[in-house]
């Protein structure tokens, strides 16, 4: 995720997400349109995940999202009313605004990926702990080795039981690199 996202960037993800997705509220559409309209809204705009968590922010789904249709949320307030929150986003275009859109993202889509950004809202009993994912790469790390060198074990005995020399040795080269 990046921690800078071009206006550029933006409107070519806005474009192509309103091209490939029906939304369950039009007024979303007419917002985002909206969003497109103006760059220096666009400059306050943030793709983020979990938005509920920021001080000003809206959630919007698409058809085929299992996602709420739309929320706006501003400080302690939340509301379903587009119309109120379209209005506050044209009045206050000076304030950060946090947009979740909820749309089917398996796989992830380079296009979302590339205007996503971390949100510095969430709580950090929520983030993930970086510690704890690279411990778990390493386990993955190993897990994978010890795998692949009972594998190899086994087809060096499958070798063996063959009397196939060649492809003993073959196999006895890649379980030394694996070491």
């Amino acid at each position: 995720m990046k921690a800078s996202v071009t206006n550029v960037e933006k409107k070519a993800f806005i474009k192509w997400f309103l091209k490939r997705y029906d939304m369950k509220r039009r007024e979303c559409v007419w917002i985002l349109n909206y969003i497109v309209g103006h760059d220096d809204l666009l400059e306050r705009i943030h793709f983020v995940e979990e938005a509920h968590f920021c001080p000003r922010a809206m959630v919007m789904s698409t058809i085929d999202s299992s996602g709420i249709p739309f929320r706006f949320y501003k400080g302690n307030l939340m509301t379903a009313d587009a119309e109120k929150s379209f209005h506050d986003l044209r009045l206050n275009s000076e304030e950060d605004m946090y947009i979740q859109l909820n749309f089917p993202k398996i796989p992830p889509n380079p296009a979302y990926l590339a205007v996503l950004e971390e949100n510095p809202y969430i709580p950090k009993y929520l983030q993930s702990n970086y510690g704890d994912r690279e411990v778990a790469e390493k386990l993955l790390d190993v897990s994978m080795k010890n795998f692949q060198k009972k594998m190899l074990l086994q087809q060096i005995d499958e070798a063996i039981d063959n009397r196939d020399k060649e492809r003993f040795l073959q196999l006895s080269d890649q379980l030394n690199q694996l070491q």
